[in-house]
């Protein structure tokens, strides 16, 4: 059963791309790697706790939790011409990272704050938003109550 609120939703700052989250390097003396967050995935997660603890949440949801995100690219200062030009499908084009590489870093940067830990995500919806001013993403989790497994009368017949 999950513990803590039943549904919390943030406006966070436009996440920085994966591709910059994680460095890597080989301490000299070593002939292996070492991964690590970046200076900016760490200035990101610090962030993130401030706006997460200034939204008055306390404790993470617990338990199984779908999240749903909706990623707002910056709005380019001609988008009233490309939208002339092309209404439909005007913000193709506007620069935006990558959807997966969004759902990353949020996920980890919401670890322990807002959910428990991204192993409980069971359900995950991204979508890129036509931009309409600042960049930002929005961030929704809600908990999931826990149903019956699909396997139980298939346990009770045995």
């Amino acid at each position: 059963m999950p513990v803590g609120p039943e549904m919390i939703t943030l406006t966070l700052p436009y996440p920085v791309s994966a591709n910059v989250y994680w460095r890597s390097f080989v301490p000299r003396g070593h002939s292996r790697a070492i991964v690590t967050l970046s200076d900016e995935a760490k200035a990101y997660k610090a962030t993130v706790c401030k706006l997460v603890r200034a939204a008055g949440i306390v404790r993470p949801i617990t338990g199984r939790v779908a999240v749903t995100v909706q990623l707002y690219p910056a709005r380019p200062q001609d988008w009233a011409r490309r939208a002339r030009k092309d209404p439909m499908a005007w913000d193709d084009d506007v620069r935006c990272i990558d959807l997966d590489n969004a759902n990353k870093v949020l996920l980890d940067s919401l670890k322990g704050l807002a959910l428990d830990d991204d192993k409980w995500v069971r359900r995950l919806s991204a979508e890129r938003m036509e931009p309409d001013g600042a960049a930002r993403v929005v961030v929704i989790i809600e908990a999931l109550s826990q149903a019956a497994s699909p396997q139980a009368d298939l346990l009770a017949a045995a």
